[in-house]
């Protein structure tokens, strides 16, 4: 029990924390969202990052945790202005480097209820309501990706669900287990298996597309040892191009040596949405597990993952039964838990936020959110194709588009951080065939054609000024 002092008046956060002083608190930390962006007057804060180690320390004058507190409207404004005078701010069409969504407001909101209630999905006398809905959600979107019946939880995003799915999969398996991945798979894959105390994972070659090649995940499967299960990782969106691996012919040798396909479809998931695009995730219902990420073709705040198992019962593996959380006779008697579906115990009803999205904006809606992402990566492509001192890498295959200026590694590299020095823009980098590529990754369903050249203009400003550094 928190003591007070005799003669001092009592901490902030013991004075009230009902409705009124949430809506008050609330609408301070608005205004002081919209201070901090009208401060940092772009997509990212210009400067180095030692102005923003020197901007965040200057908030924190007296100290992260001073002896006696500065009241809740302090602290609130001035870290949270500051904070968003330094962000990376995913809704500006010029912040577009990385899977990071502008959130729709209607998900900030219904998280914002999730945080104020408080739940944890670990027992249902924590969050009766909560669990309920998880069930529902989950159920939806098993039915969607072609998985009606499986199993499914809420994660924190792709690398938990592939963590998850594998160690399923790994417990699912009557002897040792060995992983495969394609090259361009995530690094997830080799972490979990570090983690599960598995082989180095194999690495599938890339084919020409630089999807999986299947006549190299064939060799390997045919060479590999007997006894053990195979358990492929197929991807679906790969980070950098958002290549699909060919889901129905790895599914069907997969099936052919009694392995367990689970498919990273963290990125590329949200085609399910889209009535143009969905079939590109043709055999996807062949998958064991299936990990989706809606904080990127979802637009909800982090973290929104989820896993899917085709068979409910995957899940046994994480069982487990603790006398304050979920005693057989309360399950026995009607009251549901979810503990046994997540290698967390504590847990928020992130589901609240998914369901109140799926119900706002229905499949018609998101799907048309998706297609425009697409169709404006399609575009940037074309616009890079014209111009000259631009190389595309790769057609889009979702809404990451990959290309470099033709000056080198070196410009291509020194006008990124040019960009982010002068607070212009964000975009991405990565490297293909050992060469520095730059990447918009378009996530922004409101950004436009307009938007797109105006960005592509300041990269080619950017490389100019690189080359005439040099």
């Amino acid at each position: 029990m928190t003591a007070v002092v005799p003669g001092r008046p009592a901490p902030d956060g013991l004075r009230g924390s009902g409705r009124h002083d949430l809506a008050d608190l609330v609408a301070l930390s608005l205004d002081a969202l919209a201070a901090g962006r009208e401060a940092r007057g772009g997509p990212v804060p210009a400067g180095d990052p030692r102005q923003v180690t020197a901007d965040v320390d200057a908030a924190l004058t007296g100290g992260v945790l001073p002896q006696d507190g500065i009241g809740e409207r302090a602290a609130l404004v001035g870290l949270v202005s500051t904070v968003a005078a330094g962000a990376a701010d995913p809704a500006d069409p010029r912040c577009a480097a990385h899977l990071h969504c502008p959130p729709l407001p209607v998900a900030v909101a219904a998280d914002l209820a999730a945080s104020a209630l408080n739940q944890s999905l670990d027992s249902w006398d924590q969050a009766p309501a909560a669990t309920v809905l998880e069930d529902r959600v989950v159920a939806a979107l098993a039915e969607l990706a072609g998985l009606p019946g499986g199993g499914g939880v809420v994660t924190t995003g792709g690398t938990g669900s592939t963590y998850t799915a594998l160690l399923l999969a790994r417990d699912a398996a009557p002897g040792p287990v060995r992983l495969y991945a394609g090259a361009a798979a995530h690094f997830s894959v080799e972490r979990a298996a570090h983690l599960l105390g598995l082989p180095a994972v194999v690495a599938v070659p890339s084919a020409a597309d630089r999807a999986l090649d299947l006549a190299a995940l064939a060799a390997l499967l045919r060479d590999a040892p007997a006894g053990e299960r195979p358990v492929v990782v197929a991807t679906a969106g790969t980070t950098d191009l958002g290549t699909i691996d060919p889901l129905p012919a790895v599914a069907a040798l997969v099936r052919r040596h009694a392995g367990w396909l689970h498919v990273d479809a963290a990125y590329g998931g949200g085609l399910l949405f889209s009535g143009r695009r969905r079939h590109l995730l043709a055999g996807l219902e062949q998958a064991d597990s299936v990990s989706l990420d809606l904080h990127k073709f979802g637009w909800q705040p982090a973290a929104a993952g989820v896993l899917l198992t085709r068979d409910a019962a995957a899940f046994a593996p994480l069982a487990r039964r603790a006398a304050y959380l979920n005693p057989a006779d309360d399950e026995a008697a009607g009251y549901p838990s979810l503990l046994g579906r997540s290698l967390r115990t504590t847990r928020r009803a992130d589901v609240l936020k998914i369901a109140v999205t799926l119900r706002a904006l229905g499949r018609t809606g998101l799907g048309a959110m998706v297609d425009a992402c697409c169709d404006l990566a399609a575009y940037a492509a074309a616009r890079v194709q014209a111009e000259p001192r631009l190389e595309l890498a790769a057609a889009p295959v979702l809404s990451t588009v990959v290309f470099r200026h033709r000056g080198g590694d070196a410009v291509n590299g020194g006008l990124r951080r040019r960009l982010l020095r002068e607070g212009r823009a964000v975009v991405g980098r990565t490297e293909l065939d050992g060469r520095v590529h730059l990447k918009l990754t378009l996530l922004n369903p409101a950004a436009t054609p307009a938007g797109v050249d105006a960005l592509l203009d300041l990269v080619l400003a950017a490389g100019s000024a690189e080359e005439a550094a040099a």
